[in-house]
C-alpha cells in the first residue's frame, strides 16, 4: 500500500511540477521531456530485466547444485542460531536459511549480481512459509531491511569508478563507506528487531553483534597500515578469491558426493529466464515513475531547497552538491551510480563533493528497487512497515556518510 502511494506521489508530483513550469515560465518543452522519460524510463527497465538473465541463470544454476551437494544446508545449519533469533517464523534447518546467507554474503562483498538471483531464491522459499501470499511476512521485511541498508565490505565497483575518473587514491573512501554501511545496516536491523519486537539482549544477538563491531573496528585498524593502491588491490582480489572459492566449493562438494554438476546447473539455470521476465513489471513501473519525477526538475528543486534551508542556519552546505546521490539511491540504483559520476565529473573525483557522493553510493542500497523486484517476484502487495524501515537505515547510512565525510576529508 505504502509503495501505491509512493508510486502514484512519484507520477503527480512530476506532472503537477511539469505543468506549472509550462504555465508560469512558458517552458512547454519539460512536458515532453516528462513524456520521453516514460519511454526511455520503460525501455531502461526491460533492458536491465533482460541484462539480469544471464547473470540470474548461470548464479540459480549454481546454487542449485550447492543445494544438491547439501552445501547450502550446511550454510543453513552455520547459521542458524543467528537467523533463529531474527527470523523467528522460520523453522530451523529451512532452506531459506542458505540463500539468506549467500544473498548477504554477496551483499557484503559488493557483489550485487551475484546477490540478486540469490536474494529472489530467498524471498520464494520465504514465500512458501506464507500463509497470506499478497501480505509480507516479519521474515520477508527483516531480509529485505537488511538489503536495502547495504552491508558492504569491499566496495569495489565504486573504486573503479574514482580510478576511471583520475582519483589519486581510488580506495581513500574504503573506510568511510565501511562506517556508515555499518551505521545503516544496525539502525535497519535494530528498528526492525524493535517493532517484531525481538528480544535483543540475547546473547547470540549480543555477540553477533558485537562480533560484527569488532570485525568493522579490526579491518579499520588493519586497513590503516596499508597505502592506498594496496587496499585497492586487495580488496579486488578478495572478493574475486571469495566470489571464485563458492563456485569452486560447491562444484567440489557435488564431486564428492557424486552429483551430476551439469545437470543440477541446467536445471537451476532455466529459472533465470522465467524470472527475469517475472521482474519486468514491477521493474519499469518504479523506473518510469523515477524518470518522471527528475524531468520535471522536482529533484532539482528538492535539492535546492534543502541547501537555501541550510544556509539559514549557517551550517556548511558544501555536502549539498552530493545529495543528488543520497536521494537517487533508494530509487534506483543505476540512477545514484549516474549521479555519483555527474559529481565526480562536475566538482572533480577528489572534490569533498565528489568523494562524498561514492559514500553515498556505497552506504546504503537501493530500497525500492529491491522492494519492487523482491516483492513484486513473489507477488507481495502489502509491503507493511518495510519502506518505513527501509527508508529508516537509509537516512541513518546519509547522516552517518555526511558526518564521516567531515571527519575524513573536509
Amino acid at each position: 500500500m505504502i509503495l501505491n502511494y509512493i508510486w502514484l506521489g512519484f507520477i503527480l508530483i512530476a506532472v503537477a511540477v511539469g505543468v506549472a513550469a509550462a504555465i508560469f515560465t512558458g517552458n512547454a518543452d519539460v512536458l515532453t521531456e516528462i513524456m520521453n522519460s516514460t519511454f526511455s524510463s520503460a525501455k531502461t527497465g526491460f533492458e536491465i530485466s533482460i541484462g539480469l538473465t544471464g547473470v540470474l541463470s548461470l548464479w540459480l544454476g549454481i546454487m542449485k547444485i550447492g543445494e544438491k551437494a547439501g552445501v547450502v544446508d550446511g550454510f543453513a545449519k552455520a547459521v542458524a542460531p543467528f537467523f533463529s533469533r531474527i527470523f523467528p517464523d522460520v523453522p530451523k534447518g529451512h532452506p531459506a536459511y542458505g540463500s539468506m546467507f549467500m544473498n548477504i554474503a554477496a551483499n557484503m562483498l559488493g557483489l550485487d549480481n551475484a546477490a540478486t538471483p540469490m536474494g529472489l531464491k530467498a524471498m520464494k522459499q520465504l514465500q512458501e512459509l506464507n500463509p497470506d501470499k499478497q501480505r509480507a511476512t516479519n521474515s520477508m521485511i527483516m531480509f529485505l531491511v537488511l538489503n536495502t541498508s547495504g552491508l558492504t565490505l569491499i566496495p569495489v565497483s565504486v573504486m573503479v569508478y574514482r580510478a576511471q575518473l583520475g582519483a589519486a587514491n581510488p580506495a581513500d573512501v574504503f573506510l568511510p563507506i565501511l562506517l556508515a554501511t555499518y551505521c545503516s545496516t544496525l539502525v535497519g536491523l535494530l528498528s526492525v528487531c524493535i517493532i517484531q519486537k525481538i528480544n535483543l539482549w540475547d546473547k547470540v544477538l549480543l555477540g553477533v553483534i558485537g562480533g560484527l563491531t569488532a570485525l568493522v573496528g579490526g579491518l579499520l585498524c588493519g586497513a590503516s597500515y596499508l597505502s592506498q593502491s594496496q587496499l585497492t588491490t586487495i580488496s579486488a582480489i578478495v572478493s574475486a578469491v571469495c566470489l571464485l572459492g563458492v563456485i569452486v566449493w560447491f562444484l567440489v562438494a557435488a564431486m564428492v558426493r557424486k552429483i551430476n554438476a551439469y545437470d543440477a546447473f541446467i536445471e537451476g539455470a532455466k529459472d533465470g529466464f522465467q524470472t527475469a521476465i517475472g521482474i519486468i513489471p514491477y521493474l519499469i513501473a518504479i523506473l518510469v515513475a523515477i524518470g518522471m519525477f527528475r524531468a520535471s526538475g522536482a529533484m532539482d528543486m528538492l535539492i535546492s531547497g534543502i541547501a537555501w534551508c541550510f544556509s539559514l542556519t549557517g551550517i556548511n552546505t558544501d555536502f549539498v552538491n552530493a545529495l543528488p546521490t543520497a536521494f537517487m539511491k533508494p530509487l534506483s540504483g543505476s540512477g545514484a551510480r549516474g549521479m555519483m559520476v555527474d559529481c565526480m565529473t562536475q566538482y572533480g573525483a577528489d572534490s569533498f563533493a565528489g568523494r562524498l557522493s561514492c559514500i553515498f553510493q556505497g552506504a546504503t542500497d537501493t530500497t525500492f528497487y529491491i522492494l519492487a523486484v523482491y516483492f513484486g517476484y513473489v507477488g507481495i502487495k502489502d509491503s507493511r512497515y518495510a519502506v518505513l524501515c527501509g527508508l529508516l537505515a537509509d537516512f541513518a547510512g546519509i547522516i552517518a556518510a555526511i558526518a564521516i565525510a567531515y571527519l575524513f576529508f573536509h
